[in-house]
């Protein structure tokens, strides 16, 4: 009996559908037009079962505005509360919202230096997104031929090209 119950529990855990966003921003100079990029995939069994591509931009912006609004982005396309693992290049997102965010809310969103935080809008923007998910935040290295994320990349620099001149 214990076996069998055993083997139920790990044919349900490979049956489960696991999340995953790969997020990416771009920008031509800093500030300047930028974009953001995700792409969103549901995996069971190992197999792509679904995928969704977001992508947008902003005629004045920064590099660093663009990789939040992607993780942003991500999150709140998400129509229900879900487990998910967002995959980024930027250690300033990943760094912010796993570890630096924390001290910030504390803070009144100031830095240990006593200064605003930069970008503080989409900061608190981020934090109430991912707060009705659990998310496991992951960091690649950007433009290192990792499939997803290049093809987040190149979403971002199509979110980016209506705003360039």
């Amino acid at each position: 009996m214990a076996h069998n119950q055993i083997g139920q529990l790990s044919i349900r855990a490979f049956s489960m559908t696991e999340l995953f966003a790969y997020t990416d921003g771009a920008c031509s100079g800093n500030p300047g037009p930028g974009g953001w990029g995700v792409l969103l995939q549901a995996i069971q069994a190992g197999k792509i079962v679904k995928e969704r591509e977001l992508s947008g931009g902003d005629g004045a912006t920064t590099n660093n505005q663009m990789e939040l609004m992607a993780a942003i982005m991500a999150l709140e396309t998400l129509d229900r509360a879900s487990t998910l693992t967002i995959v980024t290049d930027s250690t300033y997102v990943k760094n912010g919202v796993t570890q630096w965010i924390h001290g910030w809310k504390r803070n009144g969103w100031r830095t240990s230096a006593k200064k605003p935080v930069k970008n503080a809008e989409l900061w608190q923007r981020l934090d109430l997104a991912q707060s009705r998910h659990q998310v496991t935040w992951e960091w690649v290295k950007g433009h290192a031929e990792h499939p997803q994320n290049e093809r987040a990349d190149e979403l971002a620099r199509a979110g980016m090209t209506p705003f360039k001149t």
